[in-house]
């Protein structure tokens, strides 16, 4: 019924881009807030960016603002992670989720339906 799936990760060098999808059947996107979530190896996994519903605001972890962003396409029922000038500290699976809470506070949001996760791996 509800599903997320991600796609769009793969390998990259430092100071390359990427950019993730989330796409969504069985619900519309647009009347929920998103998140985008990553884990890395032997760390909890932590919010990134919350794009809001309504009026689509967005809100972003500080390890990624002005490097990451994230949008929405609603006529294809879909989120988008544009992810700029990236660090190997970007490493990790990256997950979208629909969230529960707010999004202003991107450090506390709390997923609900999740993707099944795409790999970012940044390195030389």
């Amino acid at each position: 019924q509800v599903q997320l799936v991600e796609s769009g990760g793969g390998l990259v060098q430092p100071g390359g881009s990427l950019r993730l999808s989330c796409k969504a059947s069985g619900f519309t996107l647009e009347y929920y807030a998103i998140g985008w979530f990553r884990q890395a190896p032997g760390k909890e996994r932590e919010g990134v960016v919350c794009i809001s519903s309504g009026d689509s605001s967005t809100y972003y972890a500080d390890s990624v603002k002005g490097r990451f962003t994230i949008s929405r396409d609603n006529a294809k029922n879909t989120v988008y992670l544009q992810m700029n000038s990236l660090k190997p500290e970007d490493t990790a699976v990256y997950y979208c989720a629909t969230v529960r809470d707010r999004c202003m506070v991107v450090a506390g949001i709390v997923g609900y339906y999740w993707g099944q996760g795409t790999q970012v791996t940044v390195s030389s």
